[in-house]
C-alpha cells in the first residue's frame, strides 16, 4: 500500500484503513490468514519513481521468483505513478501467472483483455503532469491578480488583509529572539539546533499554538 506524503497517511485515514481492509477481501477470496503479507513500507513515498520505494522492489523481486498468487490493491494505478514501473511488474506477473485484484475486478493477464490493465498505469502517469500543469497554472492566476502567497517564515503572519506582519503571540517573538540570542552566541547553526532540541517552543498552525 502506498500514500503519496506523510500528510496523507496522517490526515486521510479512510484509505489507508481501506487498504489495510484489502487483507479481509483475500481471505473472503479463498486466501489462507497465515499467506497474506501485507507491505506497508511504502507508506507516506511518491509513486512516481521505485528508486526509493523498497517495498514496491521487494513485491516485484517475489513476482520475478513466482512466489505471489495475487496482488490486491483500491487501485491498480496505485502501485506505481511510472508506466514504466507498473508495465514491469504487470508484465513479470503475466510470466509468472499473479493475479492482480483491485476494486474493479480480478485480472489474469495472460488473457489479452485483461494486459488492457496497464492503460491504467499509463492513465495514472499522465494525471501527474495535468494536475502539476494545473497547480501551475491556478498560481500563476494568483500572482497576476497579486493574491500569490507563499508560507512566511517562524513569527510572521498574515493580518485580516493579508498582509505579513510580525506575529503578536509574545510567546513566538519570544522564541525567535531566543533563537537569534543563540546563534549570535555560539555563531553556529550547529551549536543552536543543539541548545534548543530539548526545548519546547511555541509555533503557529491554523492560528492555535503548538509545541515544536
Amino acid at each position: 500500500m502506498r500514500r503519496s506524503t506523510t500528510a496523507q497517511v496522517r490526515e486521510h485515514t479512510q484509505s489507508t484503513a481501506r487498504q489495510y481492509a484489502l487483507v479481509e477481501e483475500a481471505v473472503r477470496l479463498g486466501w489462507a490468514a497465515a499467506r497474506i503479507e501485507v507491505i506497508d513500507c511504502d507508506l507516506g513515498l511518491s509513486g512516481r519513481s521505485a528508486e526509493h520505494r523498497s517495498g514496491f522492489r521487494d513485491l516485484v523481486s517475489r513476482v520475478c521468483l513466482g512466489e505471489v498468487g495475487a496482488i490486491f490493491g483500491l487501485e491498480v494505478s496505485r502501485l506505481a505513478r511510472s508506466s514504466a514501473d507498473l508495465a514491469r511488474l504487470l508484465e513479470l506477473a503475466r510470466l509468472t501467472d499473479t493475479l492482480i485484484i483491485d476494486a474493479d475486478g480480478i485480472y489474469d493477464l495472460r488473457d489479452f483483455n485483461d494486459r488492457l490493465l496497464g492503460l491504467k498505469g499509463t492513465r495514472s502517469e499522465a494525471e501527474l503532469h495535468i494536475l502539476a500543469g494545473r497547480m501551475q497554472g491556478a498560481k500563476r492566476a494568483a500572482a497576476a491578480r497579486g493574491e500569490l502567497r507563499f508560507p512566511l517564515p517562524v513569527g510572521y503572519v498574515h493580518d485580516l488583509d493579508g498582509h505579513p506582519v510580525i506575529d503578536a503571540d509574545q510567546e513566538v517573538v519570544a522564541a525567535v529572539a531566543d533563537v537569534f540570542a543563540a546563534f549570535q552566541a555560539t555563531g553556529s547553526a550547529y551549536a543552536v539546533v543543539a541548545a534548543f532540541k530539548e526545548v519546547p517552543h511555541p509555533a503557529r498552525r491554523d492560528r492555535r499554538r503548538i509545541s515544536a
